[in-house]
């Protein structure tokens, strides 16, 4: 089976993919800065509405992905109060200097999530080293305790990204769910069932503005409901 999560930067975006028939949300804010932590009452709000499973990104800034204890401690709390508010799960992800997954402060954060699952995001894009290498690290996030790994295979796109995402399919073997992400729409979606993935990652946004277009979430559906 394929399953289909939008990324949403707003109460609308989330409300229009839910009755779209998106199997996740994505909840963050600021697109134009990649996404950041959304406001705590904008979960309360689609806690009462959407009835799929809303995984919130925990982003402190924009920029890149290697944060100071004291951003790390504005993180954990932010996972406790969404936790409380309802939360299904997190997406964050905390790089050391050389751009390698900080073990230690990301098991960290993943505890605080008392168990409720969590996704390394696209920092996972911005890591450094050969391509086996990379690929390695698939195990660092395994030890850290998380379950799934959003990534484009570290290209600038999914679909250029495919040959590398298949390769991380293969490598994770069931262990991490490896999320296909990276400008992924109903019109190139097809040529990437060949990543073997089970979990596909889009903004569904298709006007250049910011609210997903529910026409596009129910035709990505379609598509990867096809793949059956």
């Amino acid at each position: 089976m394929a399953f289909l999560e939008i990324a949403c930067f707003n109460e609308e975006s989330a409300s229009r993919a839910a009755e779209s028939g998106a199997d996740r949300i994505e909840l963050c804010k600021e697109q134009s800065l990649g996404g950041t932590t959304p406001d705590l009452s904008t979960l309360i709000a689609l806690r009462s509405t959407v009835s799929v499973p809303i995984n919130v990104m925990i982003r402190p800034r924009s920029g890149d992905f290697i944060y100071s204890f004291v951003e790390c401690s504005i993180m954990r709390s932010d996972i406790r109060s969404f936790a409380e508010a309802g939360a299904a799960g997190f997406v964050f992800g905390v790089l050391t200097d050389d751009h390698k997954i900080d073990l230690t402060l990301n098991a960290w954060l993943v505890s605080e999530a008392a168990g409720k699952p969590c996704t390394f995001h696209r920092a996972f894009d911005e890591l450094e080293g050969e391509a086996d290498e990379i690929e390695l690290q698939l195990e660092v996030l395994i030890k850290c305790g998380f379950k799934a790994v959003l990534t484009s295979g570290g290209a600038p796109n999914a679909v250029e990204g495919r040959q590398r995402l298949a390769r991380l399919v293969e490598r994770a073997n069931g262990r991490i769910d490896v999320i296909v992400g990276g400008g992924v729409r109903s019109d190139n979606v097809e040529v990437l069932r060949e990543t073997g993935a089970s979990w596909f990652h889009s903004s569904a946004i298709v006007d250049g503005g910011e609210v997903a277009s529910g026409q596009e979430v129910r035709a990505l559906k379609e598509k990867l409901d096809s793949w059956h």
